[in-house]
């Protein structure tokens, strides 16, 4: 049998005073967005040439953020692989699960199949859509057992900042 990975799901604010809050996920301790960093770190290579090591690793950290919650409507069809129609791709039958971090999903978004059987949720085929010639990103799949996703997914973990920016 395949081992299984742990999700987090977390919910943590970003923004000013009245701060809006966003979708996160952690994959056996890791950071989605940390994975899609590691996974992007050689094809942005090859697009932009950035002298400075921290410079390039801020850049690649900070590509993507989560999805508000409030956008993202019901989270159980969401991440169940079910979106809604705004943020579904059928042509490809990916979800979003990361988006811009200029504030707009849709602008550089982290998108993903979502699979489902009675006893698994899988992620897998990561894309970025304004990125083709990237083709499938060298991440996961990602195989979660569906009863833990589930509880994981009904009970995220509160957080009082960003993982990556701030002391959540």
């Amino acid at each position: 049998m395949t081992a299984m990975q742990r999700i987090e799901f977390l919910n943590y604010p970003i923004g000013g005073e009245v701060p809006i809050h966003q979708w996160g996920y952690r994959i056996d301790g890791t950071d989605l967005r940390v994975y899609a960093a590691d996974a992007t770190r050689d094809l942005w290579r090859r697009e932009r040439e950035e002298k400075d090591p921290a410079a390039e690793e801020r850049f690649l950290l900070d590509q993507h953020d989560g999805l508000m919650l409030d956008e993202v409507g019901d989270p159980v069809r969401h991440f169940l692989g079910d979106p809604a129609p705004e943020f579904a791709d059928p042509s490809a039958g990916t979800t979003p699960v990361l988006g811009c971090s200029c504030g707009v999903w849709a602008c550089w978004p982290l998108r993903t199949t979502i699979t489902t059987t009675p006893d698994t949720v899988t992620w897998s085929a990561f894309r970025q859509p304004f990125r083709k010639k990237w083709g499938e990103l060298p991440m996961g799949p990602y195989v979660f057992a569906r009863p833990a996703y589930e509880a994981a997914l009904a009970a995220p973990v509160q957080l009082t900042a960003d993982p990556l920016r701030g002391d959540g």
